[in-house]
């Protein structure tokens, strides 16, 4: 899979641009905020709807567009897939929106020109980011390790933006429903409806997760052997809020680096015993007016020979373990897809040593296509500058 095109009008950095994609390794040079991060996260954008970046939509419009009018940015790809070219293309624009002008901002999304939801269109490009704040992912709040499953997990499972979609409407109609039953005393029976909603999108998820994070696991701890040299073993602990396979009463807790294996469960039986949960749960709940267990409260945590990264790792540990979890992402999804992904990888080689980047860049032989930004092209080696496209990003411009 790789790109052949980008269309980007009033994205970021840039009020117009459009660039034929060579494939292979391309060099985006430049000094800071002139761009080179937003041409990455516009592909990713039109490979899972979402950005890292940004918190709303309305961020990604370039601030000279909001003076005009419409508002609007527009993102445009052609790409290739198993050898049949493709056009995706997402609008953002934003309207005034009632008596007080309030914005609202409306997203498009069109694939081959036919008009698709979010969920319908996620995972039809596919792309793999690596971005330094993602080191958030191991050493933030669990928001940013479920976050990143989401991301995933939509580039790779066509049901999963739906259910995810079902699951967070149902959870958000369900916390309203247990403070109202908690102020006005009425019947709890009224949450039975919307249990079964949480627990059958919810079992989605959970399932979702749990096959995801033993591939993954599997994957990471290979390349994170190859980047320690042998000298540490990387885990990556699954914690589901509800966990389907609940501890037998009077037994100990397993220990946070404990091997347990859910991955025979069906998802008759995750939904089965998270209905059951959630009837145990019921008063308390409706005392507290919030759902306390659910794929909304999962856990991820990530473990180098025993230790938690997240509570204490080093900084290159954890920058390590990120490194080996991204190219352990690559491998998972085009085993489950049969597609290489696109590599967008921004100051990846930053903080690596000498060691890391040649392993990096030797990795890189196999991709299909890899976006790398750089302030200096001195931290890669003559024959891979040689080798590969270079581009020069000033004040949101490229210079071929």
């Amino acid at each position: 899979m790789r790109l052949t095109s980008l269309s980007l009008t009033n994205f970021r950095n840039f009020t117009r641009l459009e660039i034929a994609i060579p494939g292979g390794n391309i060099l985006i040079a430049g000094d800071n905020a002139q761009g080179k991060t937003s041409l990455l996260e516009a592909v990713y954008y039109l490979a899972t709807l979402d950005s890292f970046h940004a918190a709303h939509d309305r961020q990604l419009i370039n601030f000279l567009a909001l003076r005009q009018q419409p508002v609007f940015a527009r993102i445009v790809a052609n790409f290739q897939c198993a050898d049949k070219p493709h056009r995706i293309e997402v609008r953002i624009t934003q309207e005034a929106n009632g008596a007080n002008g309030a914005a609202q901002v409306r997203k498009e999304i069109l694939l081959d020109d036919l008009k698709l939801k979010a969920g319908e269109a996620a995972g039809q490009l596919k792309a793999v980011l690596f971005l330094p704040q993602m080191m958030r992912v191991i050493e933030g709040s669990p928001e940013e390790r479920r976050r990143y499953l989401n991301l995933a997990l939509s580039q790779v499972d066509s049901r999963y933006p739906a259910a995810l979609a079902e699951y967070t409407r149902a959870v958000t109609q369900r916390n309203a429903l247990l403070k109202q039953i908690a102020e006005r005393q009425s019947d709890p029976s009224q949450l039975d409806f919307w249990d079964e909603l949480t627990a059958s999108s919810g079992a989605q998820l959970i399932l979702a997760r749990i096959r995801a994070l033993h591939e993954l696991d599997r994957l990471a701890a290979r390349y994170h052997r190859e980047l320690t040299q042998n000298a540490e073993v990387l885990r990556l602990i699954y914690q589901p809020a509800f966990d389907p396979l609940p501890q037998a009463t009077g037994q100990y807790p397993l220990p946070l680096g404990a091997s347990i294996d859910r991955t025979h469960l069906s998802l008759a039986d995750i939904r089965q015993g998270f209905i059951e949960r959630l009837a145990q749960l019921r008063s308390e709940e409706i005392q507290r007016g919030v759902s306390t267990t659910g794929p909304h409260r999962d856990e991820l945590r990530f473990l180098s020979n025993g230790v938690d990264l997240g509570d204490y790792g080093s900084r290159g540990q954890a920058r390590t373990a990120m490194l080996a979890l991204k190219l352990a992402e690559v491998a998972w999804i085009q085993e489950r897809t049969g597609h290489y992904p696109i590599l967008l990888l921004d100051e990846v080689l930053a903080e690596l040593d000498t060691h890391r980047r040649i392993d990096l860049l030797k990795r890189l032989a196999d991709a299909e296509q890899a976006l790398l930004t750089t302030t200096d092209l001195d931290l890669f080696s003559p024959d891979f500058v040689q080798q590969a496209t270079i581009w020069r990003v000033q004040g949101g411009r490229i210079l071929q």
